[in-house]
């Protein structure tokens, strides 16, 4: 499993200031995808413990209030194991710290019998989609992807997705929501 770059204070893939990891490979190759430069298995670094222990150590920092695994393809068969190795050391050491997860995949007919999902805050699973693309949306980049509350979904036994509050900067489940 490769890494293609983690980067120390991003405010763009999540909500606040958090440490993000763009795992290396996917087989979606999505058109128009903000990241093809992950999409090669063989590029980018390897994924080792030196690289947890790094991740772990840059989210240490007060500031910083989650962390974020891209891609790629974090949760490819290829990277799915580490994946979830690193979300559950990281819960391990920062409980209170939530990590989000980006996939192609989705949670309710791909991943929902996954092991150690319950690491997993928040999951924004589906396809970027050019023709549904929307630069206005929060956390995802067309329409047809959903901010799933993991947890609460796993409880559930049904998908709970989250809406932003942009007028709070909250994540709200949706049921939860007064239209």
């Amino acid at each position: 499993m490769h890494y293609n770059k983690i980067r120390k204070m991003d405010i763009s893939n999540g909500p606040g200031v958090r440490v993000s990891i763009f795992m290396q490979g996917c087989t979606f190759n999505c058109p128009e995808c903000f990241n093809p430069e992950t999409h090669d298995f063989k590029g980018g670094k390897e994924f080792t413990e030196e690289t947890i222990n790094k991740v772990l150590d840059l989210c240490a920092k007060d500031f910083i209030d989650g962390l974020s695994i891209l891609g790629g393809e974090p949760m490819h068969p290829k990277n799915i194991e580490g994946t979830l190795k690193l979300a559950k050391a990281f819960k391990a050491r920062f409980p209170q710290k939530n990590i989000w997860v980006w996939t192609g995949f989705l949670f309710d007919k791909d991943l929902f019998r996954e092991k150690d999902l319950e690491y997993i805050d928040v999951l924004v699973d589906g396809r970027f989609i050019e023709k549904l693309a929307n630069p206005m949306l929060h956390f995802r980049g067309s329409s047809n992807q959903r901010i799933i509350a993991v947890k609460q979904s796993l409880k559930e036994n049904k998908v709970i997705e989250i809406k932003y509050d942009e007028e709070n900067y909250n994540l709200i489940p949706k049921e939860l929501v007064k239209c």
